[in-house]
């Protein structure tokens, strides 16, 4: 009865062969074994049998779901709980789900049982109860080591065998137990899954005629494995942030943006088959519904698709043409008509006194309106014309409306002089050149057409009568000229429109997700422009007669002076002394300056002061930068909050020079879509719109990471899993109880479940020089952190606090320390992992980000390789990279000094000193589909036409998210053509800087 004692004291143990070997002699501990463990109390391990209430109280709605979904289970086996959590499961394997839901009983009824154990039962009838549930235990283990040993363990898994997973039920050491497990079952971050022949099919709760897996990869140009897995991903509520860090083996490295794409197409799919079902429940209870309509309607895969199958049925709808039809009895010709022509006479409906079938001409004409729309329905028949379009010329043509000299605005119409004549084959338009046709045509200055070529339809009718829509036997000359009629009336009237919804909208849709995409291109690299830490900063906001704005802020963005100069009104002089006066009383020489109205007059006044050298001994230098949102920022609930009674103009100047000292900051507080750095952002779809930047947002803030104990609320929000509600209970919890001491808190927040702690918990930094200066003053002071005594980790405290209603979550004392593994971005599902590898380096936590520790991780790599590593911490190349960049980078790391830094200047230049051929370096302000704006420092950006962007001039030294150039970026360029009266520069590029 001593090998519990041994499974708390060999943390680094040999492996045993079989890794449920000691199953049967764990499960049958008895009352011996609660002896030993109140005898021994080790200081970094809190005994299990003491462990199991905390876990019940902080998940109050567990049970009751468990026991709903699950049959009863009399297994307390706290080993298979253990091994279930910690094994690499194959995502597709939906057996799995079932014994996770098992597993979750078992875990419930464990916890149970070891709360009434607490209770007042008599001492025997526990022993036995135990015993009987340990029996069934053991069997139920055995069965669980035959059918998993061949699964590859996760990176949560331990080295050890069973021992060492019951030592690992706690998070890594430092004294405390975890107050919720993490649910990681569905999404394995151990060996690269294995994927069984069924491992793309996914069940989605409306089920279509087509395959979401395969039809996803074909319009995302992904694997199939890699779409079915990102399914699974994004089923189980993990952000994009989270997949893209912490889970790269099950996505095929795929990077942000193409996650995204493929998150927008996947709602999309879904978006039509919920509007087909809803479609089919209409139709069938006006019991309209065939069995060739059901599957017509199921084969949809567009909305555009599924409105030319259900106009007909609409209600209100006075029917079609072939309804009509059909409702004279003409249906059973057109039938006949393909199906046994020999037999049919038309003369036989003829009905004299019945409109519609009084003539033979009627009844022609209505049997050639059914054929025209069975055509038109036919599936293979759409399938044929859609590829003939691929691969023929198919263009769309825009014109001068006729109306619009009348109704529009005459500047308007010269805005959309290049599209008064436009021709373009649809594979070859540009997304902006789609943009702009629909800005044109939704102001009614063009007219917009598709052009299908007349060799196209003649193919089109050729093969139908050939192939698909040939009579099965003879027809009569006047038979086959009624189904010639029917396929161009099929062709004119219902196909042909078809096709024109098709491609308009989809050359749409596109533009739209490409215009939506560099948006969010530009975003990620202006909120990633590197931040300018340490300097006393003066804010200017420019006007003429409201005075300049100032604002000077310490290098910790604390406001030390607001006042207003009134340069550009015969005062400069005057004002030139208090401005000098501030500056050197602050010991501030670097001015940022807004560059909305007044921007250049602000500018020349400021280079002209130290080209004179005026500021001496100060070596002043200024920048411009973009005050897009400011004002919309200065009047908003935020800004008052934050900064109260202060005047909205001068919060304008104090955002302006914020925005210098720490871009990331300062711009998540300003809607994205008033950043102004995107393209047609007015006119694609809002909601798309907003879904990708507030996504692009969180992603830039997570990788960032922020210190969860001087951060604001609102850059709190936008980690992945938190949000405006989490993120206000998080700074409620630090304002009460102090700063969080290590990551393990954060589950202590209301409202921040397994969940949430899994997603944003690699993202939340914890300075350790803060809390460990914290840690010490409170010892000193008290003896306790923040009321927890510091004695035996085995002493936990377990209290219920009640507020209002809602039940709070059970607060679970454990002895606080500090974690150096909670400064890095390392998951805390990855620390035993960490812990393993530095002991094989021969590191320790306090070496994380020197030197010293660089050269262990370098040589122990050069030793043994990464795959061989990675092989022995059973665990992923990936995640393996994940901790060595982690142990490797520095305290306080920020990985935007990669990124550009502003340009400050001392001088400028005009629009009239320039000259054609001039070459000059420049900061790009904004990205286009058509080109990219360059500001050159002569008060007018420059134009680099798309087309002189070349692979062969972009930098291959530096990081790039994409091939395009983005905001912050410096370049060296020349001057191609200078137009002064329309203010307009063409420039080329030269090199990247």
């Amino acid at each position: 009865m001593s090998l519990p004692r041994r499974a708390k004291v060999q943390v680094q143990g040999v492996v045993p062969k079989d890794e449920f070997s000691s199953c049967s002699e764990l499960s049958s501990a008895s009352e011996e074994d609660d002896k030993e463990d109140s005898a021994w109390e080790p200081q970094k391990k809190v005994p299990r049998s003491r462990k199991q209430p905390p876990p019940k109280e902080s998940k109050p709605k567990r049970m009751p779901r468990v026991k709903k979904n699950t049959p009863q289970i009399s297994d307390g086996s706290e080993v298979i709980v253990k091994e279930e959590l910690n094994s690499s499961v194959a995502i597709a394997d939906t057996a799995l789900e079932d014994r996770k839901n098992e597993l979750d009983t078992v875990q419930t009824l464990k916890t149970a049982k070891t709360k009434r154990k607490c209770s007042a039962q008599p001492h025997a009838a526990r022993r036995t109860k135990k015993l009987k549930v340990d029996e069934e235990t053991s069997k139920a283990s055995n069965l669980e080591g035959e059918s998993n040993s061949s699964e590859t363990p996760s990176t949560s898994t331990m080295c050890g065998g069973t021992c060492k997973m019951e030592e690992n039920e706690d998070d890594f050491t430092f004294g405390q137990s975890p107050l919720k497990k993490m649910k990681t079952e569905t999404c394995p971050q151990g060996q690269p899954v294995k994927f069984p022949a069924n491992a793309n099919n996914i069940k989605e709760e409306v089920e279509m005629n087509w395959d979401i897996v395969q039809v996803l990869s074909e319009r995302t140009n992904i694997e199939p494995w890699v779409c079915a897995n990102t399914i699974r991903l994004f089923n189980d509520d993990n952000t994009i942030p989270f997949i893209i860090r912490y889970r790269k083996e099950l996505i095929n490295n795929l990077d942000a943006d193409s996650l995204r794409e493929v998150q927008q197409t996947l709602e999309e799919l879904r978006a039509v088959a919920k509007k087909v079902h809803s479609t089919i429940q209409k139709i069938k209870k006006e019991g309209k519904m065939s069995e060739c309509l059901l599957k017509a309607m199921l084969n949809c895969k567009t909305f555009e698709e599924l409105e030319h199958v259900s106009a007909p049925y609409k209600t209100g709808s006075k029917g079609t043409k072939a309804q009509r039809a059909r409702q004279l009895g003409l249906e059973g010709a057109a039938r006949a008509l393909l199906e046994k022509p020999g037999e049919l006479s038309l003369l036989s409906y003829i009905r004299p006194d019945v409109k519609g079938l009084s003539t033979l001409q009627d009844i022609e004409i209505g049997v050639q309106h059914i054929l025209a729309d069975m055509i038109a329905k036919d599936k293979d028949t759409l399938d044929f014309i859609r590829n003939l379009c691929q691969d023929r010329h198919v263009c769309i043509q825009s014109s001068l409306a006729k109306v619009s000299s009348k109704k529009v605005n005459e500047k308007d119409v010269d805005k959309f002089l290049l599209y008064q004549h436009f021709s373009c084959n649809i594979r070859s338009i540009h997304h902006h050149q789609i943009l702009a046709i629909n800005r044109g045509e939704n102001l009614k200055v063009l007219t917009v057409k598709v052009n299908i070529s007349d060799g196209v339809k003649d193919e089109f009718c050729r093969w139908c009568i050939q192939n698909r829509w040939r009579p099965r036997g003879f027809a009569r000359p006047e038979l086959m000229k009624i189904l010639r009629d029917s396929l161009n009336d099929s062709f004119k009237r219902l196909i042909y429109p078809l096709l024109c919804r098709e491609f308009r909208a989809k050359l749409t849709s596109d533009a739209e997700k490409e215009s939506v995409m560099m948006f969010g291109r530009n975003l990620r690299q202006l909120l990633l422009t590197s931040p300018v830490p340490g300097r006393t900063l003066m804010g200017v906001d420019p006007g003429y007669k409201h005075g300049c704005k100032l604002a000077i802020i310490s290098p910790t963005s604390q406001i030390l002076h607001t006042d207003v100069v009134y340069l550009h009104c015969g005062q400069g002089f005057r004002e030139a002394e208090k401005i000098k006066r501030l500056l050197l009383n602050f010991n501030c020489s670097t001015v940022v300056i807004g560059n909305g109205t007044a921007c250049r007059e602000t500018e020349a006044y400021f280079a002209d002061l130290i080209m004179k050298n005026y500021f001496a001994p100060l070596d002043v230098v200024y920048c411009i930068v973009s005050e897009a949102g400011a004002s919309i920022y200065s009047v908003s609930p935020e800004a008052n909050k934050e900064m109260p009674g202060l005047d909205p103009n001068l919060r304008s100047a104090v955002s302006i020079a914020r925005r210098v000292q720490d871009p990331l900051a300062e711009l998540v507080k300003i809607e994205p879509k008033h950043i102004g750095v995107g393209m047609y952002q007015h006119d694609v779809s809002q909601t798309l719109l907003k879904a990708t930047l507030d996504s692009v947002v969180e992603e830039c803030v997570s990788f960032v990471g922020v210190d969860i104990n001087i951060c604001s609320e609102v850059l709190l929000r936008h980690i992945a899993g938190l949000n405006a509600n989490r993120a206000k209970n998080i700074i409620e919890w630090r304002e009460k109880n102090g700063p969080f001491i290590n990551r393990e808190q954060l589950k202590k927040v209301r409202g921040l479940g397994p969940k949430s702690f899994q997603q944003c918990a690699g993202f939340i930094r914890i300075n350790q020089d803060y809390i460990r200066t914290f840690c010490s003053q409170q010892t000193e002071s008290s003896g306790q952190i923040r009321g927890v005594a510091v004695t035996s980790s085995a002493d936990i405290e377990v209290t219920n606090e009640k507020q209002g209603k809602k039940k709070s979550k059970t607060a679970v004392n454990v002895l606080l320390k500090p974690n150096p593994l909670d400064q890095t971005c390392i998951h805390p599902e990855s620390y035993d992992i960490a812990m393993r590898f530095l002991s094989s380096i021969g590191g320790t936590l306090y070496e994380i980000g020197k030197p010293e520790m660089q050269r262990k991780i370098n040589s122990f790599l050069e030793r043994e390789g990464m795959e061989k590593i990675a092989e022995r911490l059973q665990t992923t190349v990936h995640t393996l990279q994940v901790i060595i960049d982690g142990l490797s980078q520095p305290e306080s790391f920020d990985f935007r000094t990669d990124f550009d830094k502003p340009d400050f200047k001392r001088s400028i230049v005009c629009l009239e000193d320039l000259q054609v051929g001039t070459v000059l370096t420049g900061k790009v302000e904004n990205a286009t589909l058509f080109g990219i704006f360059v500001d050159i420092g002569v008060g007018k950006s420059g134009l680099i036409p798309i087309r002189n962007v070349t692979e062969a001039k972009l930098s291959k030294t530096k990081k790039r998210r994409s091939l395009g150039l983005g905001p912050g970026e410096r370049v060296e360029v020349q001057v191609l053509n200078i137009d002064i009266p329309r203010s307009r520069i063409t420039l080329d590029l030269i090199r990247v800087l």
